[in-house]
């Protein structure tokens, strides 16, 4: 049993790919929907949160956890690793690729102000700042319009355009969706961005890693059993 947590439904974003990747498995999803955002908190509320939500995804058989949250990633994947016996798969901002992939040398990097100020960000933003420009912006609004199921029309658009046109207009060839929420809101980005903008969703990444670390745990077959999926909210 696999389970994937997100302070919403942005870590539906990941269960897509990890259930495309590894259909059959067994999924608990759970959306902490009642402490949504996470990006405004404090570390250690979101620490307990993470302590809480693995407690009861444990308790139902779960043998690991997808953190399928930047914010949650950024603040408590270190704690949850160190404290409980079973493997944690987090996100990260995939501003290398970006980097490595940029012509223009500019990235911009849309996510909350909680990942923008997680260790393991930070230290990739060291790494590669030498070399590309990265422009940061918080994505004010978004994850709230996502979770109201609001995902295109003028609202949205207005609320994108404040996020990523001070990053097109200096030239920002890839944009990094640093919240597992944005992808929902992918295509309004990528149709105001233009084809000549990448945008870069790491979802696909992590269900590729979830899938070496599961292997490791256990022999995986070829079958075609298809695996159940059981949703818990806040």
């Amino acid at each position: 049993m696999i389970g994937v947590y997100d302070s919403g439904q942005g870590g539906k974003s990941v269960l897509k790919e990890l259930v495309a990747l590894m259909p059959q498995e067994d999924y608990i999803y759970y959306a902490d929907t009642a402490h949504c955002p996470y990006g405004p908190r404090s570390p250690q509320y979101i620490i307990d949160r993470a302590c809480a939500i693995t407690e009861f995804l444990m308790d139902k058989g779960c043998e690991m956890i997808v953190v399928a949250c930047n914010t949650a990633t950024a603040a408590a994947i270190s704690y949850l690793r160190e404290h409980y016996p079973i493997p944690f798969i987090g996100m990260e901002p995939a501003l290398k690729p970006a980097a490595l992939s940029s012509k223009t040398g500019v990235v911009g990097v849309l996510a909350t102000s909680g990942t923008f100020k997680g260790r393991l960000y930070l230290n990739t933003l060291a790494r590669f700042s030498e070399e590309v420009k990265v422009i940061q912006r918080v994505g004010e609004g978004l994850v709230e319009t996502v979770e109201a199921g609001i995902l295109d029309g003028e609202q949205v658009e207005k609320l994108i355009h404040d996020c990523i046109d001070p990053m097109l207009a200096e030239g920002a060839d890839h944009i990094v969706l640093g919240c597992t929420h944005y992808p929902f809101l992918q295509p309004v980005i990528e149709r105001i961005a233009g084809p000549s903008v990448t945008v870069i969703n790491p979802a696909p990444a992590v269900a590729r890693q979830a899938k070496r670390v599961l292997e490791g745990i256990k022999k995986m077959e070829p079958s075609t059993r298809k695996g159940s999926i059981e949703y818990f909210n806040s």
